[in-house]
């Protein structure tokens, strides 16, 4: 009777086993060397962490937010079930000591507070992470939480967890020793790594990260290098931590055996980061002056009536074109009349400062001229930095850059004018596009999101 009651049992748990599956990668030609079910939609467990970190990397890099940001545990977070660093709702604590918790300790409540920190909420920050892994190539991935515990359509594959593995490498070396430390300091405790027994005894072992469920089994996602040779290798659904352990080992020394050295080092290209910003319906005042700062201009004698401002609903390179092309057709058919009246005194309680997003007021004429009008504006404590996007030979290309930065909604350009200051360099007339009006600090993030975005930025001192 007993005999056949452990016979039972043993069946059961064979039925309830997670399903394997394997991949083993040359990591500096990304050729694959072996692979079984590897695109096989399975659980992955806490290998989504690899994932919630690429993701906060990105952002990092982005500007977005920084290691030494203090982030406040929301309640949602902190009752996370463990693995778990054990934080306490409306307890504050720095990105980094998060970053390490989830990379080192797989702490889910850690790992939650790093996606409500870059997206607002974890739903959002998932549906970023699915988005990220498309254009990682990680095609058969979707993500529903930071953390990896099993949930509906929360699924990836061998494949898709070594491409993001490489990518990890690759994409963000200054982080990647984080996945081979032993144990580190999470901010609240010391913590131990996850996947110490490998990296302590699988001689080139420096990552990545392991995973559990019951659901998923023991997955793991290990990297390691001898001499000129990095081999990944990845399994899904193990039986145990050791005989997963056992396992990966056999797949790298299989993978050293057969990545050739010669072969040439292919890096994989980098991505375009996927955002959280949302297009936005942005007021822009097309007038005689639009090629100029938009503040309003002080009154004289003579006033031009302002058009109704044009609605552009997000960026588009084609629209803003057509936008300024009207603008200066505009200006051309109208010249603004000359003004014979003595240069007039500057009176700051007539200035009306606007931002960019606001109600136009009306254009009051100082001085017919083609060279840029020297603004009055009440002064901002601070907001004395610049930020240059380049110098181009018209004003025309000048004023589409700066319109197309306007309208990509960054917040550190928020009250920030558009100026274009004309410049004579080696004999040629060049325009400076500029955003004028910045603290040091916004100008410092501002030069980093558009440099992010492949924009030339560069700050600018005050008198510079």
């Amino acid at each position: 009777m007993v005999v056949f009651l452990l016979m039972n049992l043993y069946a059961v748990s064979i039925s309830y086993a997670a399903p394997y599956a394997a991949m083993v990668m040359d990591a500096r030609t990304g050729q694959v060397v072996h692979s079984r079910n590897a695109d096989t939609r399975l659980h992955p467990a806490s290998l989504t962490k690899m994932m919630t970190l690429y993701v906060v990397f990105q952002a990092i890099e982005r500007g977005e937010l920084s290691l030494t940001k203090k982030v406040r545990i929301s309640k949602h977070a902190a009752s996370e079930p463990p693995s778990k660093l054990g934080l306490k709702a409306g307890q504050r604590i720095e990105l980094k000591y998060l970053i390490r918790g989830a990379a080192v300790k797989s702490a889910n409540d850690a790992a939650t507070a790093l996606g409500e920190a870059v997206s607002g909420s974890e739903a959002a920050f998932a549906r970023r992470m699915t988005a990220t892994a498309k254009r990682l190539g990680m095609k058969s991935s979707t993500f529903k939480n930071a953390h990896g515990l099993t949930q509906s359509g929360h699924l990836s594959t061998a494949r898709d967890m070594t491409l993001l593995g490489r990518r990890l490498f690759y994409d963000y070396p200054q982080y990647y020793n984080l996945f081979s430390r032993r144990s580190t300091d999470a901010g609240v405790r010391q913590v131990a790594n996850t996947n110490r027994k490998l990296l302590g005894n699988y001689r080139g072992a420096d990552g990545i990260k392991t995973g559990y469920t019951n659901a998923a089994g023991f997955n793991l996602v290990a990297s390691a290098e001898r001499g000129s040779k990095r081999v990944i290798a990845t399994v899904f659904g193990g039986k145990t931590s050791s005989s997963r352990n056992a396992r990966v080992a056999q797949l790298l020394d299989l993978g050293f055996g057969r990545v050739n050295p010669r072969l040439a080092e292919r890096k994989p290209t980098r991505i375009a980061p996927v955002t959280n910003e949302k297009p936005k319906i942005i007021k822009v005042v097309i007038s005689g002056a639009v090629r100029k700062s938009p503040i309003p201009k002080m009154r004289v004698a003579k006033t031009v009536p302002t058009p109704e401002p044009v609605l552009v609903a997000a960026v588009d390179q084609a629209e803003v074109e057509a936008v300024l092309k009207q603008a200066l057709a505009e200006q051309a058919a109208e010249p603004i009349p000359a003004v014979t009246s003595p240069k007039p005194v500057l009176r700051p309680t007539n200035i009306v400062p606007v931002a960019l997003v606001t109600t136009p007021q009306p254009v009051a004429v100082a001085k017919a001229s083609t060279e840029p009008r020297v603004v009055s504006r009440k002064s901002t404590s601070g907001r004395v930095w610049s930020v240059q996007l380049g110098a181009y030979g018209s004003k025309f290309e000048a004023e589409k850059t700066l319109l197309t930065a306007a309208l990509s909604n960054l917040g550190p350009l928020e009250g920030a004018s558009r100026r274009i200051a004309p410049a004579t360099v080696n004999g040629a007339r060049l325009y400076r596009a500029r955003f004028v009006g910045l603290s040091q600090a916004d100008a410092n993030k501002a030069c980093s999101r558009l440099r992010a975005r492949s924009q030339t930025c560069v700050t600018v001192s005050p008198g510079s």
